[in-house]
């Protein structure tokens, strides 16, 4: 037999909701660890003094009793699970697992038994129910009914408001009421805050930051009072799950944070943590509002009944002795500063993250607690705004996922050590150079293989040098006169020689602006305009493309999925699919292989012969029509264009008008210039100059 028994889903009933976690059963404790708070229960062996198996709503569950009163339940067996543990328990804890059925008549009449901290009701010496005293949060007698009203939790979408009881009217032993005598056992175990006596220490106007304000905190036996000008809290120590004291990163101020589950309430807001701000050199004297001999006794030397120090550790250490929980402090952990936390942004708010021995913590607004177990993977992330910070992102098993941003760049390497050291998963561990990947538990996608955020750098490079090109071909469709007819705009100025007309002055400028005009138009690729509409353009009657391995199985396997998993949805047949396909013997994927294989064969073959039929030329033959349509258009624009424009020149009598003959080389390749992106010399103007005179002929006997 093993020395030790594990159990992995096993659920505890913490008022009102079931919370998963894990129940080890070895030599020396019992110990349960909640999944969801991180919260340990260790029952010693030698207190064990009974256990219970049961059938429960959640398949089987165990009961445990100890001889100090306390009582366990843990829900969430199997059946075959019955027999390895009685064995165990007999071998190792000399105590029999007992088992015991609850009563299922559906009665309403029965007793009412106190068994420690649980409220029974049974029939015929069966239990009907339990409830856990510590559940209930207010008892209201009546004449012959008792109420109980419970403790509500916002994680259970149905919640037990109250239960009545009737006590008939018999007298008790002593001649005391059975009404009064019965809310008495209740109110003796419930959780129930009653300020009853004097305070054992009041802290005046200590600084708070959630909930925020200041408040005078009365420390009473088993719970907390916080009283403010606006609102007042009771926090029972029972709600306590942890305890933090953290130094700022000013060194001058400490925060001391505490850990509440659940949560305090005010009206819709929940305050998960309490947040207190001390300043270092606030000191204090402290008497506590007891004898030293009760001192003593109560807290066995760890706390006196006069103490003086720094403020901050007064609190912390009355609410670690009350508490009676351990207070945590940041590890061997050091920033870039020399500080044990980083600055950084949650949620638009700045604070400072913390990286503690066995999790984060981030103050203050909103305080976030992250324990290592629950993190699935954890990711840096360049910065969106500047290369100076990064960001530090943490998603959970749960799928949740926090991003702490704007981290200077100087953390990256201390924050990247404390994560490998801590050997948690890193999405993207190429992202540092030089790192190897020691870890192969750890790494389970292939987005460790490359980094992420260099393909995205890449993608947004790509985006706005596209938008420079849009912004350059917007610039120069502005200063033509029609902007939607670009080509024809060139060709015109081109022939028409309007600068010459212009004063020298002017002519200069026009020319220089001109020179640099070519160079930016030259940017624009006019090849992506025909390649978009390439796109755009399918030809129907063209062989289909072959299917991979994968969609050709999905196709035949899909009506056997639908009919083993009925009422599934598209989305999850994708991934039942994608299972299957991985589990799928080598054998058969091989199988399916070869028919892709024959597919592909069939579709090149299918092309070859559509090619060879003239298929897909038609597309061509339609472009070059347009395009040579197009051409002569703009052959004829040019010619009329430029008669008209000497024609008019002619008859104004214009002074500055030049023959032909007249023209220097200089001032035709400054014309020359000017056409958008052809580079021709002097002796091609008057070359294109010749044909003038017949269009210009024409246009003058029209």
């Amino acid at each position: 037999m093993t020395d030790i028994l594990e159990f992995n889903d096993i659920f505890q009933e913490v008022k009102g909701s079931w919370n998963d976690g894990r129940l080890r059963f070895s030599k020396q404790t019992v110990v349960y660890k909640s999944s969801k708070t991180g919260k340990v229960d260790s029952i010693s062996v030698p207190e064990l003094s009974y256990a219970q198996w049961r059938r429960v709503c959640l398949g089987h569950g165990i009961k445990l009793c100890t001889s100090t009163g306390h009582v366990y339940k843990y829900d969430g067996f199997k059946d075959t699970d019955l027999e390895k543990i009685s064995e165990y328990f007999k071998a190792n804890y000399k105590v029999e697992l007992i088992e015991k059925d609850m009563c299922v008549k559906g009665w309403n009449w029965g007793t009412a038994k106190f068994n420690g901290p649980l409220l029974s009701f049974e029939v015929s010496d069966s239990p009907v129910f339990e409830i856990p005293l510590s559940s209930v949060s207010q008892c209201a007698t009546g004449k012959n009914e008792v109420t109980l009203e419970f403790h509500q939790n916002d994680d259970t979408e149905v919640s037990l408001m109250e239960v009545r009881f009737y006590v008939p009217p018999t007298t008790g032993d002593e001649g005391a009421d059975p009404v009064e005598a019965f809310a008495q056992n209740v109110l003796s175990k419930a959780d129930v805050i009653q300020a009853t006596g004097d305070a054992v220490c009041i802290f005046r106007e200590l600084q708070c930051l959630t909930p925020r304000g200041r408040y005078d905190i009365r420390i009473y036996p088993t719970f907390l009072h916080l009283h403010g000008k606006t609102f007042d809290y009771k926090i029972p120590y029972t709600t306590v799950l942890r305890l933090f004291l953290l130094p700022h990163k000013d060194q001058r101020q400490m925060f001391f944070v505490i850990s509440l589950d659940p949560p305090i309430k005010q009206g819709q807001t929940r305050y998960h943590f309490l947040i207190l701000l001390f300043s270092k050199e606030e000191d204090i004297n402290l008497t506590l509002n007891m004898s030293e001999e009760e001192v003593e006794r109560r807290f066995e030397g760890k706390l006196n009944k006069n103490m003086s120090g720094s403020l901050y550790e007064m609190v912390s250490r009355v609410m670690k002795a009350l508490v009676n929980r351990k207070i945590t402090v940041p590890g061997n952990f050091q920033g870039h500063s020399g500080a044990q936390c980083i600055t950084c942004s949650y949620k638009a708010s700045s604070g400072l993250l913390y990286p503690l021995e066995r999790g984060f913590i981030y103050v203050h607004k909103p305080p976030v607690h992250l324990r290592f177990e629950e993190i699935s993977c954890v990711n840096f992330a360049r910065g969106t705004t500047t290369t100076r910070s990064f960001d530090f992102e943490i998603e959970t098993k749960q799928g949740n996922q926090y991003t702490f941003s704007s981290i200077e760049r100087e953390e990256y390497g201390k924050l990247f050590d404390f994560v490998n050291a801590k050997k948690l998963s890193i999405k993207n561990r190429g992202f540092k150079e030089g790192m190897k990947a020691n870890d192969d538990m750890y790494s389970d996608s292939d987005e460790d293989q490359h980094d992420a955020y260099l393909e995205r750098m890449k993608q947004e490079g790509k985006i706005r040098e596209e938008a420079n090109d849009s912004d350059d071909s917007e610039a120069g469709s502005d200063e033509s006169f029609n902007p939607g007819e670009e080509d024809e705009d060139i060709a015109e100025e081109y022939d028409s020689k309007a600068s010459a007309s212009e004063s020298s002055g002017d002519e200069a400028d026009s020319d220089d602006d001109r020179k640099k005009k070519p160079s930016k138009k030259a940017k624009i690729v006019k090849e992506k305009k025909p390649r978009k509409k390439e796109k755009k353009m399918k030809d129907s009657s063209a062989p289909k493309r072959p299917m991979s391995a994968y969609m050709l199985w999905l196709n035949s396997s899909r009506e056997r999925i639908k009919a083993e998993n009925p009422g599934i949805s598209v989305t999850e047949i994708s991934k039942k699919a994608g299972e299957m396909w991985k589990q799928l013997s080598k054998d058969k994927k091989e199988e399916w292989e070869g028919k892709a294989e024959d597919a592909k064969k069939d579709y090149e073959r299918a092309m070859k012969e559509y090619r060879e039929s003239g298929g897909g030329s038609s597309g061509t033959s339609k472009k070059e029509k347009k395009k040579g349509k197009k051409n002569e258009k703009k052959k004829k624009k040019k010619s009329s264009g430029g008669g008209k424009e000497r024609e008019k020149e002619k008859a104004t009598g214009n002074d500055s008008f030049k023959s032909r003959e007249f023209i220097s080389s200089e001032e035709s390749s400054s014309e020359s210039d000017r056409g958008k992106g052809r580079k021709r010399k002097g002796s091609d103007v008057e070359e294109e100059g010749t044909s003038t005179p017949p269009s210009s002929a024409e246009s003058g006997s029209d």
